[in-house]
């Protein structure tokens, strides 16, 4: 039996569909339908330039990111898709903040919507650092279907887990 680790905190009426999709075996291929193709961004550098174009679209006025990079030290089992860090180091005799956003490798094989979603939720603690009302209003500015990429993320997660993609 298939535990659903991933959609933990989700109505039970949700869980039930997730359960009958994967009762029938027909949760891989339900996901592959929908997101059928992977995306071409294989590099750190590709993917820098990937998210500065968000980045430049959506928060022209946020700090700038110095870095952003695969990391295959992120396990997604810790709830950890991405990491956004601001890592500070005196220089002179001044402090400079260097933000820098993390990817799980594992969005090096995934469809473009997912790697789309992990940025603009690394993108939106640019401005705010907590998961609050504000910080989901500005990731649903940039991605207006972030909800449903989230939940369809998990579910593409667990079939990567069960080996059903």
């Amino acid at each position: 039996m298939t535990t659903l680790t991933y959609l933990q905190g989700y109505p039970e009426s949700l869980l039930e569909q997730v359960e009958t999709l994967i009762a029938q075996n027909r949760l891989g291929e339900v996901i592959s339908k929908r997101y059928p193709d992977t995306h071409g961004i294989t590099t750190d550098k590709a993917l820098y330039q990937y998210t500065q174009d968000f980045k430049n679209q959506y928060l022209r006025n946020a700090p700038p990111i110095n870095k952003v990079a695969y990391d295959n030290k992120i396990h997604v089992l810790k709830n950890a898709l991405g990491l956004h860090t601001a890592v500070s180091r005196v220089q002179g005799g001044k402090l400079k903040a260097k933000a820098e956003i993390r990817v799980a490798t594992v969005f090096r094989q995934a469809p473009e919507a997912f790697l789309r979603m992990i940025v603009v939720h690394e993108l939106a603690h640019l401005k705010e650092k907590d998961h609050n009302k504000a910080f989901y209003q500005l990731c649903c500015h940039m991605e207006p279907h972030y909800h449903q990429l989230e939940f369809d993320m998990r579910l593409w997660l667990i079939c990567k887990d069960e080996g059903w993609l």
